[in-house]
């Protein structure tokens, strides 16, 4: 693919990533599963609807602004995400783009397990939040950068300390080790969370493309559901490790803070 990430979507372009997502647990019980996720990166300020894909309304697939950014179900969007980067340092100039790498609406459901707002400039990429949200209603997002906000290379380790409850089978305890590789041609994610001897390690690789209706089509018969799959595959994966003699964890309070820096 031609054009650094930043401009494709500065332009209001949309990239599907077929995503192979992986998630594996350390420590006394193991416990590993990996499936196929679609994603989309987007620039919500820029982005223009195309075919299958709507925007701001009811779709086979679609995203409204409102799902991100801010207080679950009252998102605001970029501004939100525009806002806690200028916060924490960074000058905003017009050679940056925000965008957002989700998950879309399906059949108007909509459930992301992490999000990620990425500033880039060009393929270089400034700044990441990544937006967590649990099956219990509750979001935390954590900022991500290098000092300066220099550009973040696939080497980098960036880290953040866990303060909310993601998973009923672990503690709020720990941390969190992020690397992010992004050009226009492949996407890696990796999730390093380590409290001891336990933890977990999770990564996403994807091979960006055009958003093609032929592509969208596919998914959909591919991995019906959208969204709705993934909260079922979670909660599949939820009773696999309580038959396994993992003990639940309850609810605790949701930080203070809406984000962590």
């Amino acid at each position: 693919m031609t054009g650094g990430l930043g401009s494709i979507l500065a332009d209001g372009g949309v990239l599907h990533l077929p995503s192979d997502v992986m998630h594996a647990r350390r420590g006394a019980v193991r416990h590993a599963f990996r499936y196929w996720v679609d994603y989309l990166l987007l620039a919500p300020e820029t982005v223009r609807p195309r075919g299958l894909f709507r925007l701001g309304r009811f779709g086979l697939f679609s995203f409204l602004a409102a799902d991100h950014g801010g207080p679950r179900g009252a998102g605001k969007g970029a501004p939100w995400a525009w806002k806690i980067i200028e916060n924490a340092g960074l000058v905003r100039d017009g050679s940056m783009t925000m965008a957002l790498m989700t998950q879309p609406r399906f059949l108007g459901y909509w459930f992301n397990p992490v999000s990620f707002w990425m500033v880039l400039r060009g393929d270089d990429l400034l700044a990441v939040i990544a937006e967590v949200n649990n099956t219990f209603g509750q979001r935390h997002s954590y900022l991500c950068h290098r000092p300066g906000f220099a550009p973040i290379r696939p080497e980098d380790s960036l880290t953040a300390d866990k303060v909310f409850h993601v998973s009923p089978f672990q503690d709020v305890a720990g941390s969190y080790e992020f690397r992010f590789a992004l050009t226009a041609d492949s996407i890696n994610v990796l999730i390093r969370q380590t409290d001891g001897d336990e933890g977990l390690i999770a990564t996403m690789r994807a091979r960006p493309g055009p958003l093609r209706q032929t592509a969208l089509l596919a998914a959909a018969l591919r991995r019906p559901g959208g969204a709705l799959r993934i909260v079922a595959l979670i909660y599949w994966q939820a009773l696999r490790l309580r038959l396994k003699g993992i003990a639940y964890r309850r609810l605790p309070p949701p930080p203070s803070e809406e984000i962590s820096q």
